[in-house]
């Protein structure tokens, strides 16, 4: 038998099969300022509520530059997702791609027009990895909904703060 899940696609709910559908869960989130911090992502993927994935790291934004915003690393964090699913073959598979910024579900779907220059490169990326999908849906998802793929992102962010805090040898030198 298989379980269904409901989940809430911006104000209208859909069914899922779940047994049938690979649900990637993604997110991004610039700290300790946006923009201009340190921009990271974090990525869940399940198949029947198990996870089959998970990734996180810098968002496609050098740190502590204006490019940096919870933004590039939202779209960062999709494309993450998208580039997994198609490097496993599963353009044909019914997917779900799940997301708690609406700015973001909305440029992708084509509802809000994209405007920060910033963004303009990875929209357009991600859209391209989106039309290469036969069955892949975009659903926003509360905040609540998305918990794991946003600890992922800040664990992330907090690796490279404790890493940018690490004093740096020089080779051939003593500490002491």
């Amino acid at each position: 038998m298989k379980t269904r899940s409901t989940s809430v696609e911006c104000g209208r709910q859909t069914t899922i099969k779940r047994s049938d559908a690979y649900v990637a869960y993604f997110d991004g989130l610039c700290e300790p300022v946006n923009p201009g911090g340190v921009a990271t992502y974090g990525v869940v993927i399940k198949k029947d509520g198990v996870t089959v994935f998970e990734d996180s790291g810098l968002a496609f934004a050098k740190p502590w530059t204006q490019e940096a915003t919870n933004n590039v690393a939202e779209y960062s964090a999709a494309i993450h997702a998208l580039e997994w699913l198609k490097k496993n073959g599963l353009e044909d598979s019914d997917s779900v791609l799940r997301g708690d910024s609406r700015l973001i579900i909305n440029q992708l779907r084509g509802a809000f027009k994209v405007k920060a220059k910033r963004i303009v490169d990875l929209h357009r990326r991600a859209s391209k990895l989106l039309s290469e999908f036969n069955n892949l849906r975009l659903e926003w998802v509360d905040r609540s909904k998305n918990s794991e793929a946003d600890r992922l992102s800040r664990l992330a962010y907090r690796k490279y703060r404790m890493e940018s805090a690490q004093p740096r040898r020089l080779s051939g030198t003593n500490s002491f």
